[in-house]
């Protein structure tokens, strides 16, 4: 008999758990529209070995935002629309936070570089980075 893994506490919002049917019931949902809705890409649900359909928690909140959308009238090519647009905007957000924090640590290591080789600067006279249209970055310095 194989040993029992200890308890780890509630799965994750990612954790695949609910079976198209219980999906379907925490919906409001007929379990064919969740058919038609993965059809479509409108969701992804994981699959078991033998091809059963598992949804995690994100997967219903997901499909409950898709049924109010449909309820208030917007049609499954727009509702495909904002998904996506939803999507990319999470991901350019998340980017936008590595740039920043990438910015940050970045100003910083000039600062003291900057510290290291002259007395004491204020910091409206720190280098500021500059992008220019070719993508690549240029350093300047405001005006003594």
């Amino acid at each position: 008999m194989a040993a029992r893994q200890p308890f780890s506490g509630p799965p994750g919002p990612d954790a695949a758990v609910f079976v198209i049917s219980m999906a379907a019931e925490l919906t409001g949902l007929h379990p064919q529209t969740l058919r038609t809705y993965e059809r479509l890409g409108l969701i992804t649900p994981q699959r078991t070995g033998g091809g059963g359909r598992r949804y995690s928690a994100r997967d219903i909140e997901r499909l409950r935002e898709i049924a109010d959308l449909t309820a208030a009238g917007v049609g499954l090519k727009g509702v495909r629309r904002i998904v996506e647009l939803e999507s990319e905007l999470t991901a350019l957000a998340r980017h936008n936070e590595e740039l920043l924090a990438e910015l940050a640590a970045l100003r910083e290591a000039l600062g003291q570089a900057h510290a290291g080789h002259r007395r004491e600067v204020p910091a409206n006279k720190l280098p500021v980075l500059r992008q220019t249209q070719a993508g690549s970055v240029v350093v300047w310095r405001r005006g003594r």
